[in-house]
């Protein structure tokens, strides 16, 4: 069987990278509730109602592909030498439990 490589997982994400898609997305919600705001005062309260849960409903999917593809775009695997296993191995510890001196 094939010797497997070791992976270092890296995740560069940060708030900066998502800072935009969630003012864009509390720009959608305001506006459909200020839409709701306007159509609440008309004879028929339950188009208000209808058009703020459309919009959200309709919103939401594109905001989640926009949060997942932007996490992917920043996960990192990156192959580690065979070196540095060796030399992290022998500093590791033995995973013997940890014992109190009196």
């Amino acid at each position: 069987m094939e010797k497997f490589n070791k992976y270092n997982f890296r995740c560069t994400l940060t708030f900066g990278d998502i800072y935009a898609q969630i003012v864009i997305w509390l720009i959608v919600i305001m506006i459909s509730l200020a839409s709701a705001m306007a159509l609440m005062g008309t004879t028929r309260p339950a188009y208000a109602l209808a058009a703020v849960g459309v919009i959200l409903v309709l919103s939401l999917p594109f905001l989640l592909f926009a949060f997942v593809t932007t996490l992917l775009n920043h996960i990192e695997l990156i192959p580690v030498q065979e070196t540095a296993t060796a030399t992290a191995g022998e500093t590791m510890p033995t995973g013997k439990p940890a014992q109190a001196t009196s």
